[in-house]
């Protein structure tokens, strides 16, 4: 460069420095941005071959060369002498027998660790079952394809993962439904009134995994996309475990109301969300150790009553 300035006249001027400097910036610029790309290059290259690598490990599960399309289940589920376990350790789940007839109420209860969550992941079909059989509407979900078969349950889970989008995105996200489809399916789960309290109502953005809204408020757009799907057989994992105590009494009103016409799995470790289903099985260790509707258990005063008298104080009240 310098070779360049003086090489007609052996003389600098004020020109030529200022042309000379600048060359020099426009080109240390790319060569610094350079270095950056490199960096961002290399971390891309290493989260990518771990993305990678967890897409191309074969799934445990896998669906049957003459997996079936049931269509639109009854909703009758059986659980027939199922035992599980994850990988080579204990038994989660240990001789376990469940019907739901289609319509009615179950309710799971029980303390932590005792399978409750298990058997929602093994009815869905995230793991296969070691001995016995899950049955819908007859066929054993290991001959039933996986779209039918989720197809047919709705799911509101304690976990609830929101993409960062709109409120309306983040509850009718896959599925083609109308504005006035969406805000009943958020009346319904007490979620509306704060919508539209809302500067942008249903298009705000809820921010990267929800942040923007409390936990009760992700727990009800859960509901909400729960009830939109419409399925004949509803799971509900802790689905009132994020909200305040009137929320829950509001959403339980109209989950009732949901019920109709549908089979319910009710997993809770609040048993005033459980206490009005047709049936209760409390699970110890992957077994049931009790089972009958609310009532018949508290006259038993055992693990049942005693959870009750826990959470409620009425030691007496049976």
């Amino acid at each position: 460069g310098s070779w360049y300035i003086i090489e007609d006249t052996g003389k600098i001027s004020v020109g030529d420095i200022a042309l000379y400097a600048l060359m020099i910036q426009r080109l240390l610029w790319p060569v610094t941005r350079m270095g950056v790309i490199f960096d961002e290059f290399e971390r891309a290259k290493a989260s990518a071959r771990r993305i990678f690598t967890l897409m191309d490990t074969p799934s445990e599960v896998r669906e049957a060369l003459d997996a079936v399309d049931i269509g639109l289940a009854k909703g009758e589920v059986l659980f027939q002498n199922v035992s599980f376990k994850y990988n080579a350790g204990i038994p989660v789940i240990n001789n376990f027998n469940m019907l739901i007839a289609p319509g009615k109420t179950i309710g799971l209860a029980g303390q932590t660790g005792g399978g409750k969550t298990t058997i929602i992941k093994l009815l869905l079909r995230l793991y296969d079952v070691n001995e016995g059989a899950i049955k819908l509407d007859g066929y054993n979900i290991k001959k039933v394809t996986f779209s039918s078969l989720r197809k047919n349950i709705a799911l509101v889970s304690q976990d609830v993962y929101l993409f960062h989008g709109t409120i309306r995105e983040n509850i009718a996200y896959g599925m083609d439904f109308s504005e006035e489809e969406v805000e009943r399916a958020c009346k319904k789960s007490q979620l509306h009134d704060f919508i539209a309290s809302l500067p942008h109502g249903y298009d705000s953005i809820v921010g990267e995994r929800g942040i923007k809204l409390s936990g009760g408020q992700r727990q009800r757009i859960s509901i909400a996309r729960a009830i939109l799907k419409d399925a004949p057989i509803l799971i509900l994992d802790e689905a009132t475990s994020s909200v305040d105590t009137e929320t829950e009494r509001a959403i339980q009103e109209n989950i009732y109301q949901l019920f109709a016409g549908k089979t319910a799995l009710i997993v809770a470790h609040r048993l005033s969300t459980i206490r009005h289903a047709d049936k209760i099985l409390v699970l110890k260790a992957g077994e049931v150790v009790e089972s009958g509707n609310h009532k018949a258990l508290l006259a038993q005063k055992g693990l049942y009553a005693n959870l009750w008298h826990v959470q409620t104080g009425m030691k007496h009240q049976y």
